[in-house]
């Protein structure tokens, strides 16, 4: 199973702030467990929204938002792409992570192509998995 990990932004990372040099050092250690567990499949963290933009969808119109996004409690600031055996182990590698302050951090399963039963049909689960392994490739 395969899960993300959503890390969410804050005040401070929306105003560009980095972390300091003891909590890169304890999210470099926590990292190195993850990846050594074979858990890690790939983690980032996000520049600020200040840097992004947002792609509206209206029909055939599109209009593009530029950042920073008010709404600071639904962004997201960094994530964790995951390989678990259950949501059970997921959770108890989540526990483990150097986050304090009151923080919550968002745990969701990613859709793998048995889920989407008939609908997936064998042609189109050819076409994914080719489209995966050529994103792979990149």
């Amino acid at each position: 199973m395969r899960f993300m990990v959503l890390v969410p932004g804050s005040p401070e990372s929306e105003a560009g702030e980095m972390p300091s040099t003891e909590m890169l050092g304890a999210m470099t250690k926590y990292n190195e467990e993850l990846v050594k567990s074979g858990v890690m499949l790939a983690g980032e963290g996000l520049h600020p929204t200040s840097k992004g933009a947002k792609v509206r969808f209206n029909g055939s119109e599109r209009t593009v938002v530029d950042g920073p996004f008010t709404e600071a409690k639904e962004l997201v600031a960094g994530y964790w792409v995951w390989e678990c055996a259950s949501r059970a182990e997921a959770l108890e590698w989540l526990k483990r992570a150097p986050f304090d302050g009151g923080v919550e951090i968002e745990l969701r399963q990613i859709f793998e192509a048995d889920d989407f039963g008939e609908q997936l049909t064998p042609e189109l689960r050819e076409a994914n998995e080719r489209l995966r392994e050529q994103a792979t490739q990149n």
